[in-house]
Parts: structure tokens; C-alpha cells; sequence
């Protein structure tokens, strides 16, 4: 039997349709190591040039190293497939909707390109996860957002949720098999059920009633989808105590630049809302964007030393062909961009800092993996804390009150 390796780039979205490959597949063997697959599937990531640098890479990796046969997925697929086709460096190309197809399309004899189609909702129920201590959940696929900077929303179609029934059978399944951690995914998280009249919190109602559940965590929601109804649950022992809420920007000029439905005044006062519950906040943003000035830059790094954060997802801007910021200017240097970008995490790194100090209570803690004599974990602030131990902790959840807090991670001992 043939064996097959997944390599998965970019977000948690990813990371969930590579297990529903895995899961799907039925005539052909996985394997966690590289170098004696048979056949390589890259699930891809399209997000930034850079995104489509590493896929690149990857390809030109696996062409050095064995020549196994290349099967290319994911976002990349939509943008880059046709072209790395037509250049035999694939074998075949197909989208995420094909993806429980997975038998047929690695049995396929000639270069095949099969996009999909970009309102598929998933069927599939995953029963594990390979590798993983905690299980990624896709509730939810597409974005009805129009931000000027994204491509996003035309790889991936527009925003629909998945089957409420089959996302909790398969977290109940998923607990019965030993997962206690679930994190919900999706392009566009918050919208979940937005046409459907249900909500991303009434969903995470019923999930914490499943026997075995532990913790829920979500992926990146958006300032304006954390409603009265959202906030009701905050205080509930199964939510992490970390959300990671999508402003991009903290100038409102940028803002309306970037064509995006949050409002700095409102973010800020969300924020400290949050703060005020316990909550450690993270974010994402983008640098050098067009027309991103000296002056707008100052004012939003004003405005990000307020704000309670302490978790950063940041990237210097990434022209993507056909969407509104590529022809946006003037155009900010890639060098300022890249200052900009290592101001900014100098800035929430310190508020991190600062928060796991003033912090100071007990730590809940689940072990996901060991590396150089450390078991590594996150806390409910989604805080990486290595723990030293005799014992064998990997998939264990454990409470630790005495650790020390350091400027990289915090360290303890079991």
C-alpha cells in the first residue's frame, strides 16, 4: 500500500481539512514521515506572497529529495495551481470541496486541475486527529466580508456554516476518543449560523454539554460578532480565557483604507470590557499597508499601547492581484513595513510580559508536546508554559500554582 504524507501550511482551517483527508482515505497509508511517503499532499496557504514563497519551497524540497508524487489543495490551488500544472511540478491539483474524494484523486493517471466548488459544506465527521492532543473543529466556511487587502473570501466562496447536528456529533465523538480541547475554526468563525438563526455562542452552549469537554477555543472572530448574547458566556468555566479578535488596524483612517466594519473607539472599549473579565486578548494586523503614513502609523501605535493586549498575529502587507488595496497608493517601502512590524510585537510582547506577572493565579494547563527535556502547554490564556518533568505529561491536563514567570515563557515542574 501506498503511503501518503499531508504537509499543511497557513491556518486552522487547513489543518482541519488535512484531517478530513486523512480520515477520508481508504486505499492508501499515512505516514508522519517525510521521507518514505510515496505520494506528498501540500494542503496550501495563499494569504501573502510569502505564503506562496513557502509552498513553493516545499515543492522545490520534495523535487530534490525523492521526487515523490505532489498533489496540491488548500487556497494555493485557486491561484497558483494551474500555473505549478502547467509546469509538471504537480501531478494534479483540486480544490477543498474534492477533498473527502481523496481515493480518486491520488488514483488519477494524468495531471488533473479540479477546482471545486466554493459553496461545499462539509459532511465529514472526523474521529481523531493524528498527532494532536487537542481537536480542530471547522464550524464554518467563507467570509462576507470585502476587506480590500484580502483574497481570501474568492478561494474560499462566501460565508456558510456547517450542519450544527454534524459538528456536535463529532465533537461527541471526538471526546468519547480521549479529546478534552476543541478549538473552532473557520474562515470567518463569528458568522457561524448567520443564516441559519443560531449563533457562534448558542453553538458553544451546546458543545460545553457534551460529555468530556473540557475547553473551547475559537479561531479569530471580529470585534462587531462578540454580541450581548456572546458576553452572557463569558464568565463559563469551558470558555479559554483568551480571545483573538481581528482589528488589522488601530488607525481609523487605515480603517476605512482597508474597508473594514470595525470602529477603534468601539474596539477599544470591547477590549477593556474583556480585560475587565480576566480575558487575555490577542489580535491580528498588518503593516504597510497603502497609504499607511508616518503620521497614521505614530497614531496607532498610540492607540495599541491603550489597548489591554497581550497575543499578536501580525504581518507586513502582501499585495494580492485583484483585490482593491493592490492599486492602492502610495505604496509603503517593504523595510518601513518590516520596522513597523517588529515595533509592534516589541509592544504586545511587553504586555504580555506584564500580564502573566500581574497575573499570578493557577495555571490549567494541557501538555501537547515534549521537546529538548521540556513538555510544552497551553494555559487558558493561551500562554505556552514548558514544564519540566519526570513523569511522561503529553496529552495530561494538570493545575500548576507555583511557576516562574519569564520574559519568553513562563517554566514550572511536575
Amino acid at each position: 500500500m501506498k503511503k501518503v504524507y499531508f504537509k499543511t501550511f497557513g491556518c486552522r482551517t487547513n489543518l482541519y481539512d488535512s484531517q478530513v483527508m486523512m480520515s477520508s482515505m481508504q486505499n492508501y497509508e499515512i505516514t508522519e514521515n517525510e521521507s518514505e511517503a510515496d505520494i506528498v499532499v501540500v494542503n496550501s496557504c495563499t494569504v501573502t506572497n510569502g505564503a506562496d514563497t513557502h509552498v513553493r519551497s516545499y515543492i522545490s524540497h520534495i523535487e530534490k529529495n525523492g521526487g515523490a508524487k505532489i498533489f496540491l489543495t488548500g487556497c494555493g490551488a485557486h491561484t497558483k495551481g494551474e500555473k505549478l500544472l502547467e509546469q509538471g511540478r504537480v501531478a494534479g491539483v483540486f480544490g477543498q470541496s474534492e477533498k473527502e474524494k481523496i481515493d480518486a484523486m491520488l488514483s488519477k493517471e494524468e495531471p488533473f486541475y479540479e477546482p471545486g466548488d466554493l459553496n461545499h459544506i462539509d459532511e465529514s465527521v472526523v474521529d481523531n486527529f493524528v498527532g494532536k492532543s487537542r481537536a480542530f473543529i471547522k464550524i464554518q466556511e467563507g467570509c462576507n466580508f470585502r476587506c480590500s487587502y484580502c483574497i481570501i473570501p474568492y478561494v474560499r466562496g462566501d460565508a456558510r456554516s456547517m450542519n450544527e447536528e454534524k459538528v456536535l456529533e463529532q465533537i461527541s465523538r471526538l471526546a468519547r476518543n480521549g479529546f478534552g480541547e476543541f478549538i473552532l475554526t473557520g474562515t470567518n468563525v463569528g458568522s457561524y449560523g448567520q443564516r441559519t438563526g443560531t449563533s457562534i455562542a448558542a453553538l458553544m452552549k451546546k458543545i460545553s454539554q457534551i460529555r468530556g469537554v473540557r475547553r473551547i477555543r475559537l479561531g479569530s472572530v471580529e470585534p462587531i460578532q462578540i454580541t450581548d448574547e456572546f458576553k452572557e458566556i463569558l464568565g463559563e468555566p469551558w470558555l479559554e480565557k483568551h480571545l483573538h479578535i481581528a482589528l488589522q488596524h488601530t488607525s481609523p483612517q487605515m480603517l476605512k483604507f482597508m474597508n473594514r466594519r470595525n470602529v477603534y473607539k468601539q474596539d477599544r472599549e470591547l477590549f477593556e470590557f474583556l480585560a475587565d473579565k480576566g480575558y487575555a486578548i490577542g489580535t491580528d494586523f498588518i503593516t504597510g499597508h497603502p497609504g499607511e503614513s508616518k503620521e497614521l502609523w505614530d497614531e496607532a501605535m498610540r492607540n495599541v499601547k491603550e489597548l489591554p493586549l497581550t497575543h499578536l498575529h501580525a504581518f507586513t502587507y502582501s499585495k494580492r492581484d485583484n483585490t482593491p488595496s493592490a492599486i492602492m497608493k502610495p505604496e509603503v517601502s517593504s523595510k518601513i513595513a518590516k520596522e513597523r512590524l517588529h515595533e509592534l510585537e516589541s509592544i504586545v510582547k511587553a504586555k504580555n510580559f506584564e500580564f502573566r506577572k500581574a497575573f499570578g493565579g493557577e495555571l490549567n494547563i494541557l501538555v501537547e508536546n515534549e521537546k529538548n527535556g521540556f513538555f510544552i502547554g497551553y494555559d487558558q490564556h493561551f500562554n505556552k508554559i514548558m514544564i519540566e518533568s519526570s513523569e511522561d505529561l503529553v496529552g495530561n491536563w494538570i493545575n500548576l500554582q507555583d511557576y516562574e514567570v519569564k520574559e519568553e515563557f513562563n517554566y514550572g515542574r511536575v
